[in-house]
């Protein structure tokens, strides 16, 4: 009896193991790529993709130990479908998470799915039917909606103060390197407590609940000074004392 596997359209070549791997001289790179144009969004992810392998495992077995965790891991919907679908979004209330989120990613143009296509330049595992590269993506696909919550904006400094931010909530070292870097390169742009901004949202990320366990479709309903009470984000007012048109220039490009 042969044990050859014949040519069909049943069969499917094994998925490439996820790495856990470090590789810091590639994040090294790509990192000065992001410092000098923080509009180089690839950046962020090939950083990610070359530090972040060891913590995103370690978040979906965490995710497990959570209430709904189970449940959650065990549907793996990919959240950036609902993000995508206008008419849930303009279900929300006025005053929601969801409704915030919504009047945010419109008015600035942006969408779930852009940025899940700036995550697969170059990075064939980024969809991969395994539960890290689910639990990634899920990483990826509540950036913005993190922005919402954490009361940070699409400025050059909010941006630093979510990766410092999310750096606490996920422990991935590629949004230590980033925040770490974009610390460094803020003292070249006044006097301004950028450095004190960045870490405060470190420290505001490491204080407040585990989000990355949270049900998100039922979050996306709560009103937003609820939920920021139920899961412990404090006050961005470190980020809230300094103007806004300074914010966007507090990491300048490099010359």
């Amino acid at each position: 009896m042969s044990l050859a596997v014949e040519n069909t359209a049943e069969f499917r070549a094994a998925p490439r193991p996820m790495s856990t791997k470090l590789d810091l001289p590639h994040a090294l790179r790509a990192l000065r790529k992001l410092l000098a144009d923080k509009d180089d969004t690839v950046q962020v992810f090939e950083i990610m993709r070359a530090l972040n392998g060891a913590s995103t495992a370690k978040g979906y077995q965490k995710l497990l130990t959570t209430p709904n965790g189970g449940r959650i891991a065990y549907e793996r919907r990919e959240f950036a479908d609902r993000l995508m679908d206008d008419a849930w979004l303009d279900g929300f209330a006025p005053g929601t998470v969801g409704a915030t989120y919504r009047d945010f990613i419109r008015e600035a143009g942006f969408s779930a799915d852009g940025l899940a296509d700036v995550s697969r330049e170059g990075i064939r595992e980024v969809d991969e039917p395994h539960p890290y590269a689910w639990f990634g993506r899920r990483t990826r696909d509540v950036h913005d909606l993190w922005h919402v919550l954490s009361g940070y904006s699409r400025d050059a400094l909010g941006e630093a103060c979510l990766v410092a931010f999310s750096y606490a909530q996920t422990k991935g070292l590629g949004w230590a390197l980033i925040a770490l870097g974009a610390a460094v390169k803020s003292g070249q742009a006044g006097p301004y407590p950028f450095k004190s901004a960045i870490w405060q949202g470190y420290r505001r990320g490491k204080a407040a609940s585990w989000l990355l366990g949270e049900d998100y479709e039922a979050l996306m309903a709560e009103p937003l000074s609820a939920a920021r009470a139920r899961l412990g984000i404090t006050p961005a007012n470190v980020y809230d004392s300094i103007p806004e048109n300074v914010r966007l220039g507090a990491i300048p490009k490099a010359a």
